[in-house]
């Protein structure tokens, strides 16, 4: 005897349950994070994964869109392999209105492993989404013992320069690119020993994004010699609205954006 197959109004057994829709959003909050080394580790899924389970679990009211079995934690600009951080950011969405103390216990109580909760704001729920708001990055890189002052000289050149072509393995290819307009800032914070720099790098949307270790590179170009990279932390993402604020109060950045090469 044939067995039926099952109609499209009788899904088979081992077909996966549609989600149940989610109440609407109501109210969004905005994280400020902090996480080790081993945290950022992770592939990009591997966190994002983490995080939903951890919000799925925190007992808050979390929304899920629409086709989705989870909760949806929104990050910035991923982190680099191994590099720390102190103010990452990241929205999530519920579906009631939840007062600060709540929602800082609720993840509290789960966050993934390597990370802590620093602070939360409540945004207004219509806000641009935040990945599309990240400008640039600040980053605070360990150079152990090296030569401050010629440190900080090559840190006024770069800034002087025009231009600053490098080179970025891609795909089993190598891209050609200028570092300049990523490049917002540098300078020594610390003469050590160990040295300290502060870069801060852009995230340019038809150009690419700044790292960390293509700018010691470049100092490294200038000093002619090689440096010796320690720990790597990103201090803070600056939203456009940040760097808006200090071109009011300090004047324009060093570095504007002038090269259609990407760097990545």
């Amino acid at each position: 005897m044939s067995i039926p197959e099952p109609s499209a109004s009788e899904p088979s057994a081992d077909a996966a349950p549609t989600p149940e829709p989610s109440a609407a959003a109501r109210q969004r909050w905005r994280l400020v994070l902090a996480c080790g080394p081993d945290a950022s580790g992770r592939s990009g899924r591997d966190q994002t994964d983490s995080w939903e389970a951890a919000l799925e679990s925190s007992g808050l009211p979390a929304f899920r869109p629409a086709g989705r079995a989870h909760a949806r934690v929104a990050f910035g600009p991923p982190l680099p392999l191994g590099i720390a951080a102190e103010a990452e950011l990241a929205d999530i969405l519920l579906t009631e209105l939840e007062p600060a103390w709540r929602v800082r216990e609720g993840l509290a109580a789960c966050l993934p492993d390597g990370w802590r909760l620093v602070d939360l704001y409540d945004m207004w729920l219509g806000a641009p989404a935040l990945a599309g708001q990240v400008a640039a990055a600040d980053y605070r890189i360990d150079l152990g013992v090296a030569d401050a002052d010629a440190i900080g000289a090559a840190a006024a050149a770069l800034l002087k320069a025009e231009r600053l072509p490098r080179e970025r393995p891609k795909g089993g290819t190598i891209v050609r690119y200028d570092l300049r307009p990523l490049l917002a800032d540098i300078r020594v914070v610390d003469d050590g020993p160990p040295v300290v720099v502060v870069a801060r790098t852009r995230f340019l949307p038809d150009l690419g994004t700044g790292r960390p270790a293509e700018v010691v590179a470049a100092l490294e170009d200038v000093i002619g010699a090689p440096l010796v990279i320690g720990p790597i932390v990103r201090e803070r993402l600056l939203l456009a609205e940040d760097l808006e604020r200090e071109r009011q109060e300090r004047g324009p950045v060093p570095g504007l954006p002038h090269s259609p090469e990407r760097a990545d």
